[in-house]
């Protein structure tokens, strides 16, 4: 006669989702804010956007994953910053909208729930969540053995935030000009991980091995390649109450002459000396290790600068961003284009002493 199945020997196992569940549900108090109407582990959550302080709220929302940077959590055994991450990727596009972010929910998918792991990634999700001033409100857990090797898990992070409606519009305005003031990046943040780890390949590097460049900081190079992505949203909110930001723009995926012509009016130029922003010295190892070419490299990764703001007010945007513990770096300018070959591009940058070839 054939054993009796359960959903445990196929693979899956309720009590350990259970007891994972019951720890978020614990954890996610600490990021309770105004506007939670609901706990963690109803079928939905609810939020209410007029308790949080909005007066003629629209909604904005972002979702993202942190890429293969996962692999190299895997491959050492840290997790706790994928969480953060995960929140930062989302909630640092919320910015660029103006948006405050609100509440946060996340995807974990596994073989088989391992519960150290799982804990230790949405420990990270709710120090990720406090940084940002947003509730975690739900989620999902699940697992699939048939999908993901033994040991393999991933993640995705859904974020909702609310700007008023007088405040919606994030771009550049056609025929003004305006300065560039570029915030500092914890690193590499969570792109172009895919080339960090052909490189680290090709170069023979050990993760558990100290960094090959002077670093005090860090004990191991994978623990310098899992800094945590820096959140924005404590610097960038006082401007943003404030109506000195014209338009952001979130230095992730495809690097500067990607993601700023997002919010650059037509005909319109935007000129940075690479000089100013002094990148990190594991950006110089990456290009030279790697031997990517320099425009390669700005389009790739951040280069040490994570947000990227545009505004009429350097001054006063700088002030209030030195009070709140940043170190802004003035980045250049926009200009207008009007020549019949400019005119062939919506938007172009210019990034001096950097090679385009």
């Amino acid at each position: 006669m054939q054993k009796p199945l359960t959903y445990r020997a196929s693979g899956g196992d309720i009590d350990k989702g259970d007891a994972l569940a019951r720890h978020i549900g614990g954890v996610a108090k600490a990021t309770h804010r105004k506007g939670v109407m609901s706990e963690i582990g109803g079928f939905g959550a609810l939020f209410d956007v007029k308790a949080a302080g909005f007066h003629d709220p629209i909604l904005v929302s972002a979702t993202d994953g942190v890429g293969t940077k996962l692999r190299l959590a895997i491959d050492t055994g840290n997790h706790k910053g994928i969480g953060i991450d995960l929140v930062a990727m989302c909630v640092n596009d919320l910015l660029v909208q103006k948006a405050q972010p609100l509440f946060f929910l996340d995807y974990f998918a596994s073989a088989a729930l391992d519960l150290e792991i799982a804990k230790a990634v949405i420990d990270g999700i709710v120090e990720g969540c406090k940084q940002a001033g947003c509730a975690l409100i739900g989620g999902e857990t699940a697992e699939m053995p048939s999908m993901y090797g033994k040991g393999d898990y991933d993640v995705a992070g859904f974020a909702v935030g609310a700007v008023e409606r007088a405040n919606i519009n994030a771009s550049l305005h056609k025929g003004e000009d305006y300065a560039v003031i570029g915030l500092p990046s914890s690193g590499l943040h969570s792109n172009g991980f895919s080339l960090v780890r052909k490189i680290i390949e090709q170069a023979d590097i050990a993760l558990d091995a100290p960094p090959p460049f002077a670093d005090t900081n860090h004990k191991n190079f994978g623990e310098l390649l899992l800094t945590p992505t820096k959140i924005y949203v404590d610097a960038m909110m006082p401007l943003l109450h404030e109506n000195l930001i014209d338009a952001s723009c979130h230095i992730t995926g495809g690097g500067f002459y990607e993601n700023l012509p997002r919010v650059m009016a037509e005909n319109m130029r935007l000129v940075i000396d690479a000089d100013a922003i002094n990148a990190p010295p594991i950006f110089n190892w990456l290009a030279i290790t790697g031997n990517v070419a320099s425009h390669e490299m700005y389009r790739t990764f951040n280069m040490g600068i994570g947000m990227v703001l545009f505004t009429k007010e350097p001054e006063k945007v700088t002030a209030i961003l030195q009070q709140k513990g940043e170190n802004p770096i003035y980045l250049g300018h926009t200009e207008q284009c009007d020549s019949p070959q400019d005119n062939l591009f919506k938007a172009s940058i210019i990034i001096k002493g950097v090679d385009t070839s």
